[in-house]
């Protein structure tokens, strides 16, 4: 163990009796934009109407308040019970297509939107996927 030098004895006692405080140096971390930068939806037991309204209100919401990431669980559409009705799409009638879909096919959606992570939708191991969200 070594011993604490004069100098540093003398520094700490001059740091403990001047009025110079530390720099918060976590302000950067909890600023307003980076506290507001992320928000999820999950979606399971929605139809693909609610999905479809909530998806749209999410992202222009988000966009408004400065919101760039969103995360939508959507689930992998395994369990979904409309693979088994052959009159309907079995990619667009599951939310983790139908979503994306409905997302590209909106204009006023598609303006605020930089990316859509077609890769996490396309993956049959993923039940969510990543929009990210243009600065308003």
């Amino acid at each position: 163990m070594s011993k604490i030098s004069d100098k540093d004895k003398k520094d700490w006692n001059n740091f403990i009796n001047s009025s110079q405080r530390v720099e918060n140096k976590d302000k950067d971390l909890v600023s307003k934009e980076n506290t507001q930068s992320y928000i999820s939806i999950d979606l399971h037991g929605y139809t693909l109407d609610q999905a479809n309204k909530k998806v749209s209100e999410l992202i222009l919401n988000s966009y408004e308040k400065g919101i760039r990431n969103i995360n939508i669980i959507t689930g992998k559409g395994n369990r979904s019970n409309n693979q088994q009705d052959p009159y309907q799409s079995k990619n667009l009638s599951i939310l983790k297509y139908a979503i994306p879909d409905f997302i590209t096919n909106n204009l006023d959606l598609m303006n605020k939107i930089i990316k859509i992570d077609y890769q996490a939708v396309n993956d049959p191991t993923s039940g969510s996927f990543s929009i990210l969200l243009k600065k308003n």
